[in-house]
This record gives structure tokens, sequence and C-alpha cells, in this order.
């Protein structure tokens, strides 16, 4: 953790900065007292909102029946 002085912060802001988005915790300090830490924003998630798609997809009856040709792929047997 680098303590910097907030005058050397004001002209050497852009290089701090890309340290700080390298990984290196970055803390700004007055008179010897540390006040912030510069860190790399993370973009927040947005909220799910439940039933978006409500009626707009379809689901046919036969979703869930058996295909035999699929089910002869997956019964076959692979010599190596």
């Amino acid at each position: 953790m680098s303590m910097i002085n907030m005058y050397q912060a004001k002209t050497n802001l852009s290089q701090l900065v890309s340290r700080a988005l390298a990984g290196e915790e970055i803390v700004l300090a007055k008179s010897g007292t540390p006040l912030v830490m510069i860190v790399p924003y993370a973009k927040q998630a947005k909220a799910r909102t439940p039933g978006k798609y409500k009626g707009k997809i379809k689901i046919p009856k036969d979703f869930d029946t058996d295909l035999p040709d699929v089910e002869a792929l997956f019964s076959q047997k692979i010599d190596l």
C-alpha cells in the first residue's frame, strides 16, 4: 500500500490511476493523515426483473418427448 501526499497526487493523478488499475492500493493523505483510497471502479450489476419474458417464450407441448435418433447417438458404444 502506498501513501501519497495530496500535492503529489494532483501532479501525478494519471500515473496513480494506472497503478491502482494494476492492483496497487493507493491511499491519499493530507499532512500524513490517510483520507481516501484510489480503487478501480466496479460496474454494478443490474437488478433482475422476474417475469421479464413472460408471454414472449413458447415451449411446445412435445418439448420433452423422446427422440429415438438422438437417444441412439447417446447409447452407442465408442471404441477408443
